[in-house]
């Protein structure tokens, strides 16, 4: 095989890739709104369904909450990655029908049990949609904008959609809506972006490597790089015979890097989306929704701006390593304050301590690692799906795991500790991604995965 996709990797940036960019991203835009929304409405549910903090279930109920989801989207990427080499495009909407009626029934139910079950239903869907939309975009961008479309699909877009959540509850709130009502409205109004795409997903064309290097389907490649590129193309495909331990054989280390960094990512990044917007706002004084609005307004967007404009220019590694660097310094720093501080304590100074962990995390790791590239460009064709899957669920393992141990931090060691842990787990990040990552920046595919290597 000679790069095949030639004609793919030097497509102009066109309305093509911006409808699909759209189709992906609004997946991940309700990613963000469904698994941010909990934290900042965690006290409303809980005080409705009459748990407090003597409660003798309270630690154990907020990570069931706030885990569940996190739990299901485990469970969903390793289902979906195995089911993508029978087609990309085959699965693609079944993932934001199970993300529509898992939030929908959000506003239905009367008890912590109910509402850990249906968001686990949701967080499948999460978990189909971080395989899926990843690989999807990836096999139809350019290499030269692949970097900066995926940052912007599934970084940028996750965090409009956390802003979103935040903005409906405080509309919600100022209307002067009983407390019961806000938390159901806003945990439900979920269903709204991710039913919107469901159509759109399932008319976007089947992608050309799979067509090409799984399926064998020359004519189907020729369509799709038609429809893509605008132009004929010859194409010369042969088709992937390599089974799936050929190639763990040969790249298991690249593979267990991607899956040990988007897990320890996950177990920094989302101590602050499950419990910041509860937890960490509350100790500092400001509202939840507030709180949730100043993080991803001041710090949040600032971040995936920057990687935008940087991720296909100075690349993937140096970006993340920079990333996880400022994330620990920000935990640690803000951590220091808390402790030396003491009635001098101020918390706009906080605020802004503790917000540069989310400047660091969505200007690298953020925009990367949990973004899924690393998945999808580390991985040949045959295997991606497989990785991407593994990729994700290490990630959301790791996010469960700080759903059950943040808590339990938080309460029985005091904040100090779990922060100076979580600045700890960042440094430790930083210095694997630095030994472990190859950079991927504006190579194809099949020579970021080393596919080419593998069979020419």
């Amino acid at each position: 095989m000679r790069d095949p996709f030639k004609p793919l990797d030097e497509a102009k940036f066109s309305f093509f890739h911006v409808k699909s960019l759209v189709t992906t991203g609004m997946g991940v835009f309700t990613d963000g709104y469904d698994l941010s929304s909990i934290g900042i409405v965690l006290f409303l549910v809980m005080k409705a369904m009459d748990v407090t903090q003597g409660s003798p279930h309270y630690a154990l109920y907020t990570s069931l909450i706030s885990g569940s989801a996190l739990a299901g989207a485990a469970v969903g990427a390793v289902t979906f990655g195995l089911l993508s080499n029978m087609g990309r495009k085959k699965f693609y909407g079944v993932d934001v029908a199970l993300m529509t009626v898992g939030a929908l029934l959000q506003a239905f139910v009367n008890s912590p049990l109910e509402l850990i079950a249906v968001r686990t239903v949701l967080g499948v869907g999460v978990g189909a949609d971080y395989v899926l939309s990843p690989m999807i975009m990836a096999e139809h961008v350019n290499a030269k904008d692949r970097g900066k479309t995926i940052a912007l699909g599934f970084g940028l877009f996750w965090g409009f959609g956390a802003t979103t959540a935040a903005l409906i509850y405080l509309l919600l709130s100022s209307l002067g809506l009983p407390p019961y009502l806000v938390w159901r409205v806003v945990l439900a109004a979920g269903a709204i972006p991710s039913a919107a795409v469901i159509y759109l997903r399932r008319k976007i064309p089947e992608t050309a490597r799979f067509l090409g290097r799984i399926a064998g389907d020359s004519e189907g490649v020729k369509r799709v790089v038609r429809e893509v590129s605008g132009k004929d193309h010859p194409v010369d495909i042969v088709k992937d015979t390599r089974g799936f331990g050929y190639y763990f054989s040969k790249q298991w280390r690249v593979f267990l890097a991607a899956c040990l960094l988007w897990f320890l990512f996950d177990i920094v990044a989302y101590s602050s989306i499950l419990f910041g917007p509860s937890f960490i706002a509350k100790s500092l004084g400001f509202n939840s929704g507030v709180f949730q609005l100043l993080m991803e307004g001041l710090f949040t967007v600032p971040g995936g701006l920057i990687a935008l404009s940087t991720i296909d220019r100075i690349g993937r590694r140096p970006l993340q390593v920079a990333g996880f660097v400022v994330m620990a310094v920000s935990l640690l720093s803000f951590a220091l304050y808390r402790d030396s501080a003491g009635v001098a304590f101020s918390p706009v100074a906080g605020l802004f301590l503790y917000g540069l962990q989310n400047l660091g995390s969505q200007a690298g790791p953020g925009s990367i690692s949990a973004s899924g590239m690393l998945g999808v460009e580390l991985a040949p064709t045959k295997v991606r799906g497989l990785v991407q899957s593994l990729t994700v669920a290490s990630g959301r393992i790791g996010a469960t795991l700080t759903a059950f141990v943040f808590p339990t931090l938080l309460l029985g060691r005091g904040e100090s500790f779990a922060i100076y842990f979580l600045g700890g787990v960042a440094v430790l990040a930083a210095a694997l991604t630095y030994l472990s990552v190859p950079e991927t920046r504006g190579k194809p595919l099949e020579v970021a995965s080393r596919e080419i290597a593998e069979v020419a």
